[in-house]
């Protein structure tokens, strides 16, 4: 169960930052080599191109539109970062275990990545910069401490991702229905009849 609960965490995290949870897993088993952490993500080569593709989104997720396209190329990546960071975590490429692992990971993630692009999308009807980056910012600290706090104490963090998630689902959800309901009012409103 705990190793199912830290692959929860990070698959959450990874739907919103995939390169930032490499960056803190990686860069918390070099500094104190950590038994749940995979080695393989303390790499250089691995940290370098996690932290160089982490600056990029870090500019990207900014600015408005900007983020959305960034979002919309992310949602391939981020799913299949859970996927295998869940594989990795779990040790066992060839067993269920791996299998289940990477099904939570890779889901996780793809949920996570759903409410951060929907509320980017919402976001966006507000051109100016500044929710962006609210966001964007609140977004990475919300990684990096579930993903810190899952290294020692990896239930409690998934509880508070699963908190996370569903209240970004339940937001998500309202927000679709507020939107329809602004589309069908739009939608009767009565045009006005040409003169005879």
């Amino acid at each position: 169960m705990t190793t199912l609960a830290f692959v929860f965490s990070s698959g959450w995290g990874s739907g919103l930052n995939c390169y930032l949870v490499v960056l803190v897993l990686g860069i918390a088993d070099r500094v104190h080599d950590t038994e749940q952490v995979p080695n393989v993500l303390q790499r250089w080569d691995v940290l370098g191109v996690a932290a160089f593709f982490y600056a990029m989104e870090f500019v990207a997720d900014k600015i408005p539109y900007v983020d959305s396209t960034w979002d919309l190329v992310s949602t391939a990546i981020r799913p299949t970062a859970g996927a295998v960071v869940g594989v990795l975590i779990a040790g066992q490429a060839d067993s269920l275990n791996g299998a289940v692992a990477a099904v939570v990971g890779g889901g996780t993630a793809l949920l996570s990545h759903a409410v951060k692009a929907g509320s980017r999308l919402a976001l966006n009807s507000s051109p100016e910069p500044v929710t962006n980056i609210g966001a964007s910012l609140t977004e990475d600290v919300a990684v990096l401490g579930v993903v810190w706090f899952a290294i020692e104490h990896p239930e409690a963090a998934a509880a508070i991702a699963a908190v996370l998630l569903i209240a970004g689902l339940g937001m998500l959800y309202l927000l679709g229905r507020l939107v329809r309901r602004g589309w069908r009012r739009w939608k009767g409103r009565e045009l006005p009849q040409p003169a005879s």
